[in-house]
């Protein structure tokens, strides 16, 4: 019989079936919060971003968006924007298929595509969460100039009141799970920001799986896995948290 840490990923994240979506546009400090809030937890982070800027330094282009340079290597940076977006969709799909703990990291204006994106996660277990992080149009405009990659005040703009215009349906979907940072006044951490958003993220990644197609996916992985009792500390419990629960039928993998 194989021990539970002999398995590979899957059962054994700490976070399993849980997703927290990020917003905020150009210049809010997502990045900045997400890593005050979330560190250390073990989330696995899904952001095309990251890949992009390294295309982008590697190919020597300009990183700040507003200059005359950057507007002739449009063309070609946009195929390498398609290109980490490409990556990074199949990056996220093995992680689900594994229902592993997701950061989604993303502007937030575009609720519809968050909103089905959510709502798929939730029909195979998940439990979906969203953090935004929230900031004045000039306070956004002032760190968007001084971010290494810049965006045209116009595109920040345009950005910025997309996003706030989605916080009410936001606030409808996500209802409780959502986290709303407000990041105006932060300027350097003396290690005490965002306390109560960490000790708020925490406490929803505490909590133990509940959802019936969740605690099945996981009651049939343990019995493949041949794993008869899942570790302490862990949010999946016995049969995925459900006491007396028995494996019933197979789910795909």
């Amino acid at each position: 019989m194989k021990d539970f840490n002999e398995l590979q990923e899957g059962l054994q994240d700490p976070h399993i079936f849980k997703a927290f979506f990020l917003a905020g546009g150009p210049g809010s400090g997502k990045s900045f919060v997400v890593r005050k809030t979330t560190g250390g937890t073990g989330l696995r982070i899904v952001n095309s971003d990251d890949l992009f800027e390294k295309y982008i330094k590697d190919a020597g282009f300009d990183m700040d968006m507003r200059t005359a340079k950057a507007e002739r290597e449009r063309p070609e940076r946009d195929k390498m924007r398609d290109r980490a977006k490409a990556l990074t969709k199949k990056r996220q799909a093995n992680y689900v298929k594994e229902r592993i703990g997701l950061i989604i990291d993303g502007t937030g204006k575009e609720y519809a595509k968050i909103a089905k994106q959510s709502t798929d996660l939730k029909q195979i277990g998940y439990e979906t969460h969203m953090i935004y992080v929230n900031t004045s149009l000039d306070v956004a405009l002032a760190r968007n100039a001084e971010r290494e990659r810049s965006v045209s005040d116009a595109v920040a703009t345009q950005s910025w009141k997309e996003v706030q215009s989605n916080l009410g349906q936001f606030s409808q979907h996500f209802k409780r799970n959502l986290v709303v940072v407000d990041n105006n006044d932060v300027k350097v951490d003396d290690g005490t920001l965002f306390n109560e958003v960490f000790k708020q993220i925490r406490g929803l990644l505490k909590r133990k799986v509940t959802n019936p197609t969740a605690k099945a996916w996981i009651a049939n992985q343990m019995e493949l896995r041949g794993i008869t009792k899942a570790p302490s500390g862990r949010n999946v419990g016995k049969f995925g948290g459900q006491p007396g629960a028995k494996p019933r039928g197979r789910l795909p993998r």
